[in-house]
């Protein structure tokens, strides 16, 4: 895995995380926060619980290991995820500026949720991550066909090919 690749894919996890953000502020407060019986009880709970991976990835890829997720409760709205999500994708981006090849293959060890110790190279972390968002986006975009709400796709080729219009276009 090289860091080109690992910046890409970050690129695209956050177009996709955003275009969500956009698909959920469509939806009226009780349709968002609406139990589905889903793993995460509904869409916004499921939102959470991704921006909650992000960051609790980003804390132990800084060195700390936080002992619990980000709960849903404190995020009543899209506009506050949206808000505590910026800060997480600043740290993101800031820690992936730093990133080289051979920082890449370097291992971390954390904590788990449960006190368990782990470790794995960085870029199986990093793949981890933006893997795991895709899987959970998965699942929102189904909450909101459920919902009657219109998802937004948020494949990784359209991610090319949106990126290639904006540049065609500028």
């Amino acid at each position: 895995m090289e860091t080109e690749q690992i910046k890409t894919l970050f690129e695209y996890n956050r177009w996709a995380d955003e275009r969500v953000l956009e698909a959920l502020s469509q939806l009226k407060p009780e349709k968002f926060t609406k139990d589905m019986g889903n793993s995460f009880r509904s869409v916004r709970d499921t939102a959470v619980h991704i921006m909650g991976a992000e960051w609790i990835w980003l804390s132990r890829c800084n060195g700390t290991s936080p002992k619990a997720l980000l709960s849903s409760v404190d995020f009543p709205t899209v506009s506050h995820i949206r808000e505590h999500w910026a800060g997480i994708e600043k740290g993101w981006k800031d820690f992936l500026s730093g990133v080289t090849e051979n920082f890449l293959q370097t291992s971390i060890t954390y904590l788990n949720l449960k006190g368990e110790t782990y470790t794995y190279p960085l870029w199986q972390i990093l793949q981890h991550l933006v893997n795991h968002s895709t899987y959970h986006r998965g699942q929102i975009t189904t909450l909101l066909r459920q919902l009657g709400a219109r998802p937004i796709s948020t494949d990784f080729l359209v991610f090319f090919d949106m990126k290639s219009k904006a540049t065609a276009n500028a």
